[in-house]
C-alpha cells in the first residue's frame, strides 16, 4: 500500500527486487509538499477517512472500523464536516465529507477502493479533490458512480490542481497525513 513505490515505478510485492533501485539508478528530482509546515509524500485525507483512522481500532480491524463509523458520519442525522474551502471556481464549499490533497495530481476515478497513481511527482501542483454529498439519495449515487470509474459526473466531486491550498475550520482538523492520524490547527495551508 506505498503510494510513493507504487508511484516511483517500484515493484512493491518484491522488496528485495525493489532495492535494486539503489543500484545504477537515475537521479531525479521530487516534491515534497506541506500542511501547516509538516511534509508529507502521498496525501492529506480530511473527513470521513480522517475520522476513521483517528479510531483506536482502525489499525487491527480496518474494514470492521469503516463499516461501523460510516453510518454515523454519512446518515440522515449526521452533523457536517466543518471544512471550508475555496473550489476550482473561487465558490466557497462548506461541509464536504471527503478532502484529499496529494502531493502531485492522482488519475482519480475511484477513491473507496484505493486513490489512484501519480503519473508524475514532479509538477510542483497539489492534486485536490472533494465530494460533497447534500442529500441522503446522493450516498448511493456516489457509491454507483465511483463503482463504474465515473466520479467526474457525480454533481459533488470536485478535483483540480493548485501550488496552494487552504482549508478553514472553527476547531482543530482531524487529519490523515500519509496516514497517521494527527490533528491539525485550522487554518491547513497547503503548499
Amino acid at each position: 500500500r506505498n503510494h510513493f513505490a507504487l508511484d516511483l515505478g517500484l515493484d512493491r510485492e518484491d522488496v528485495v527486487g525493489a532495492l535494486d533501485a539503489f543500484g545504477e539508478a537515475i537521479e531525479r528530482r521530487i516534491d515534497l509538499s506541506e500542511v501547516n509546515g509538516r511534509v508529507f509524500v502521498n496525501n492529506v485525507s480530511l473527513g470521513v477517512y480522517a475520522k476513521i483512522v483517528q479510531s483506536p481500532e482502525y489499525r487491527d480491524a480496518k474494514r470492521q472500523t469503516t463499516l461501523a463509523l460510516l453510518p454515523e458520519m454519512l446518515g440522515p442525522d449526521a452533523p457536517p464536516f466543518d471544512l471550508h474551502f475555496d473550489g476550482p471556481d473561487g465558490a466557497v464549499v462548506d461541509g464536504a465529507q471527503v478532502i484529499q490533497v496529494s502531493n502531485n495530481p492522482y488519475v482519480l476515478t475511484r477513491v473507496i477502493g484505493g486513490f489512484g497513481t501519480r503519473a508524475r511527482v514532479d509538477t510542483g501542483q497539489l492534486g485536490i479533490a472533494a465530494v460533497h454529498l447534500t442529500r441522503d439519495a446522493d450516498v448511493a449515487r456516489f457509491v454507483a458512480l465511483e463503482s463504474a470509474g465515473q466520479l467526474s459526473r457525480f454533481p459533488g466531486w470536485l478535483e483540480w490542481s493548485s501550488p496552494r491550498f487552504e482549508v478553514r475550520s472553527g476547531a482543530p482538523v482531524e487529519a490523515g497525513v500519509d496516514g497517521e492520524a494527527l490533528l491539525l490547527d485550522p487554518p491547513l495551508v497547503f503548499t
